[in-house]
C-alpha cells in the first residue's frame, strides 16, 4: 500500500467533497455568507458532480427573500457559464429532484437548445405518467414550461405524454394537461381523449369548463359523443348542427 492509500482515492476525495459542499449549499438556517461561498467552490471544481450538486440550490427556500433570489440567480449565472458542460448534470438534476425544477428548467434553457429542453420536459412527463407520486408540483411546472416556452411545438411524444397526464388523480394536472394540449394540432387521439375526460368529469365544474374550452379552442367536433356531451353543457357552451363546441358571447 502507498502511503497516498491511506487517505483514499481521487474519487473518493472529490465525492467526499462534493458531500460537504452540497449539505453547505442547502443549510437552510446557516450565513447566506456559507452558502455563497459553497456555491462559488462548487462553480470552481466545475466537474458534472459538482454543477449537479449546484443544483441543489434551487430546493432551497431560505430567509430573507431577496437572498434567496439572489443565491438562485448566482447558481443559474454559474450554471449558463458552464455552457454545453452543465447540460447532462442539469439534466440528471430535472429527472431526479422533485422540487427546484422550474429553476432546473431556466438552467438547462440557458445552456441547451429548445428542442432540446422540450425533449427532457417530453421525457419526464412520460416517466411520469406511469408512476404515483403524491405532489403534483413537478407535474405541473414541466406543463407550465410547455405552454408557456413550447405552445404548438411539435416533439416526439409530447402529445402521448400529455394524452396520459388528462388521466392524474390531481384535477390541476388534468386542467393543465388539456390546457397544453388544446395548444397541439387537432389529432382524432387528442379529440377523443379530451371527450373521454369530459366524461369522466361530468361532475367536476372546474375541470368540465377547461376541456369544453379546449375542445372549442381546437375546433373539435364531438361527433359519436354528442347524445353523452349535450347534457353536460351549461351556459355559455352549446353545440352547434355539426357538433362543434362553441361558445356565446
Amino acid at each position: 500500500m502507498g502511503i497516498f492509500d491511506l487517505f483514499g482515492s481521487a474519487t473518493e476525495r472529490e465525492q467526499s467533497q462534493l458531500k460537504k459542499l452540497a449539505r453547505k449549499v442547502t443549510e437552510k438556517y446557516g450565513p447566506p455568507e456559507n452558502r455563497q461561498k459553497a456555491i462559488d467552490q462548487l462553480a470552481e471544481l466545475g466537474s458534472a458532480g459538482a454543477l449537479q450538486a449546484l443544483c441543489l440550490r434551487f430546493t432551497l427556500l431560505a430567509d430573507p427573500g431577496q437572498t434567496d433570489q439572489d443565491e438562485k440567480e448566482s447558481v443559474l449565472g454559474h450554471l449558463a457559464d458552464a455552457g454545453r458542460d452543465a447540460v447532462a448534470p442539469v439534466t440528471a438534476f430535472i429527472r431526479e429532484g422533485e422540487s427546484g425544477v422550474a429553476w432546473g428548467l431556466r438552467a438547462l434553457a440557458a445552456a441547451a437548445s429548445p428542442a432540446e429542453v422540450l425533449d427532457v420536459v417530453v421525457a419526464e412527463l412520460t416517466r411520469l405518467g406511469t408512476v404515483y407520486v403524491r405532489d403534483p408540483e413537478k407535474k405541473l411546472t414541466l406543463l407550465a414550461w410547455v405552454k408557456e416556452h413550447h405552445e404548438g411545438a411539435a416533439a416526439a411524444g409530447l402529445e402521448g405524454a400529455l394524452r396520459a397526464m388528462l388521466e392524474d388523480f390531481s384535477d390541476d394536472v388534468r386542467i393543465s394537461a388539456a390546457r397544453s394540449l388544446a395548444s397541439l394540432p387537432l389529432t382524432e387521439t387528442s379529440r377523443a381523449a379530451l371527450i373521454e375526460l369530459l366524461l369522466r368529469d361530468a361532475g367536476n365544474a372546474r375541470v368540465r369548463g377547461e376541456v369544453l374550452a379546449a375542445l372549442h379552442r381546437l375546433g373539435a367536433d364531438v361527433k359519436g359523443y354528442r347524445p353523452s356531451v349535450e347534457p353536460l353543457l351549461v351556459e355559455p357552451w352549446f353545440l352547434d348542427k355539426d357538433g362543434l363546441v362553441k361558445r356565446r358571447g
